[in-house]
């Protein structure tokens, strides 16, 4: 699903960017560009990165 229609970014973008080492709206925002134009994407965006960490810290919390 798209989160940031103005650049085109997408949930699958931010899960990337958060396995790339992302941990921040503006790590989102320098690499994405996600909520740097209208903005009306922020929250959503915060919310995709901060599901996107969770899942990735209960996937190693299963690995180990």
């Amino acid at each position: 699903m798209y989160v940031c229609l103005c650049h085109n970014v997408t949930e699958k973008d931010i899960e990337r960017s958060v396995q790339r080492g992302a941990r921040s709206l503006r790590h989102l925002q320098d690499e994405l560009k996600v909520a740097t134009c209208c903005g009306s994407c922020a929250d959503y965006a915060q919310q995709c990165l901060e599901r996107s960490r969770d899942q990735g810290r209960m996937a190693a919390d299963v690995a180990t």
